[in-house]
């Protein structure tokens, strides 16, 4: 059973391979404009080197050909493996297959499952049209089935309007195609787990695992799982260790917990910086799937949810380091991926960085009410200490204000004015009532810096964000010799 299933994952792996690489190539004997612009400069070119572009169609056909066998090469494998999971998830008998079919019950492995059919009740039809997988391969096979039949010539030939509107599926097979292996149903030992428990030495005495003289433990096919913090105002922080995940500031990841849904993709920014050994995000209540995830994760005596993560994706607030002045402007739990960037920044002065092309730093943070403050509290405490210790009190100017606010906190921070620190967050900057006046503020960083690049880096609402980029416009020299501010905004 073992030789068929390593046959069969191998012909389904294989076959998807060279299906992603027709894929690729579908298109491009199709594309009118391509065409017409190799044919001129190829011009001067012999005869014979421009004739195949005389044969674009018959190429695109026997692409299409080639993407319909593997497809059938692809499904038929998919069917073998399916069955053979099925049957090892209902075997009674000890078997390297039922054990490994069953760590996904296993206490010692509970988050390292292997087989995608994770209960003898569960059905392949069931796996099928649950997973994102298993979804995306039969929308794509019936697009891709829908295009080809309309394309025989009988129907192209009568019916043209019929194989024009069908042909254009193309875009869902291409998303299907392109979703096809993000929830990563196929999964592979763990490297670490490779280390201690080679397949080639220890398959043969999988009864045996665990045992000290035996020298092999239980395989691992998944990370640890994630460190919850709860933080106020209904925030949750994920913090997940590093394995084979790389990571620069500003980026962000999608985020699937299949026991609340095993459809929904969340994009969440990561607050960790890259010189750190996990990755963090925060989670704030905002609608039912976020809710059930921190209700969830709140449970303390339930089994932590299992986590799956895509990407890490880029973003504009990865091009923060090219500028001399950077304005980095966030709105609630929008300061996240700013909070990546000031760990980082915290980091390159701890390890004496000096290829830090940045040489100030503006940072506004509105927030409606005072709890939100906590968030990123103790990292702009050791950003102060840290600026006083290497005499860079002036690289970091940052303001808080608060919008959500009555009298009573007003006056409550008026008596205690005259403190050190700010009564609501304990920072000596003092929080500000209101929102910024985006005038001044532009004005105040075009005089203090009248020959710089200034990149203004946003993470908030619409509406604040057509009122930045008109400041920009605004206050940017007409003499390029001059100040100039350039806009971006973060967008998911």
């Amino acid at each position: 059973m073992k030789t068929g299933l390593m046959t069969a994952l191998a012909m389904a792996r294989a076959s998807a391979r060279c299906l992603n690489f027709n894929s690729m190539l579908i298109l491009v004997p199709v594309c009118r404009n391509l065409l017409s612009f190799l044919r001129g400069t190829c011009s001067f070119c012999s005869r014979t080197l421009r004739k195949p572009l005389d044969h674009n169609l018959t190429f695109h056909k026997l692409v299409a050909y080639m993407i319909c066998i593997f497809t059938a090469i692809h499904i038929t494998a998919h069917l073998f493996n399916f069955e053979r999971y099925s049957r090892s998830q209902q075997a009674t008998d000890v078997s390297l297959a039922s054990i490994l079919s069953s760590l996904s019950r296993n206490e010692k492995a509970e988050d390292s499952w292997l087989n995608p059919i994770q209960s003898p009740n569960m059905t392949v039809m069931y796996v099928t049209f649950t997973s994102i997988a298993g979804l995306t391969g039969v929308i794509g096979t019936i697009a891709l089935i829908l295009m080809v039949t309309s394309a025989m010539e009988f129907i192209r030939r009568n019916y043209f309007e019929l194989f024009w509107i069908t042909h254009h599926l193309f875009i869902i097979y291409f998303l299907c195609l392109a979703l096809h292996g993000i929830s990563g149903i196929v999964r592979g030992q763990m490297k670490e787990s490779m280390d201690e428990s080679h397949p080639h030495k220890c398959a043969q005495s999988f009864e045996k695992w665990d045992d000290h003289d035996s020298g092999c433990r239980h395989p691992r096919f998944k990370g640890s799982p994630p460190e919850v913090v709860m933080h106020p105002s209904k925030v949750l922080e994920l913090q997940m260790i590093k394995q084979g995940f790389h990571m620069e500031v500003g980026q962000y990841i999608f985020v699937k917990c299949p026991s609340i849904s095993h459809l929904e993709w969340h994009p969440f920014t990561l607050t960790s910086a890259p010189e750190e050994d996990f990755f963090s995000i925060h989670i704030r209540a905002a609608g039912n799937w976020t809710e059930n995830l921190i209700r969830a994760f709140e449970q303390q005596h339930s089994p932590v949810p299992r986590i799956k993560v895509d990407g890490p994706f880029g973003t504009v607030s990865e091009d923060v380091f090219q500028y001399e002045v950077a304005v980095l402007v966030g709105a609630g739990i929008g300061v996240t991926p700013f909070a990546s960037i000031l760990k980082s920044i915290w980091y390159k002065f701890q390890r004496g960085d000096h290829n830090l092309k940045t040489q100030k730093i503006y940072f506004y943070w509105i927030c409606r009410e005072t709890g939100a403050f906590a968030w990123f509290n103790d990292l702009l405490i050791s950003l102060e200490q840290e600026m006083e210790e290497l005499g860079k009190v002036g690289f970091l100017n940052y303001h808080l204000f608060l919008t959500g606010w009555d009298s009573n906190i007003a006056g409550h921070a008026a008596l205690n004015f005259d403190k050190a620190t700010d009564i609501l967050t304990g920072l000596k900057q003092k929080t500000y009532f209101g929102r910024p006046k985006w005038d001044n503020e532009f004005s105040t960083i075009a005089t203090a810096h009248p020959k710089s690049v200034v990149g203004v880096f946003l993470c908030g609402p619409p509406t604040l964000a057509k009122n930045l980029r008109k400041c920009c416009h605004q206050y940017s020299s007409m003499d390029p010799r001059k100040v100039q501010f350039y806009f971006n905004k973060e967008n998911f």
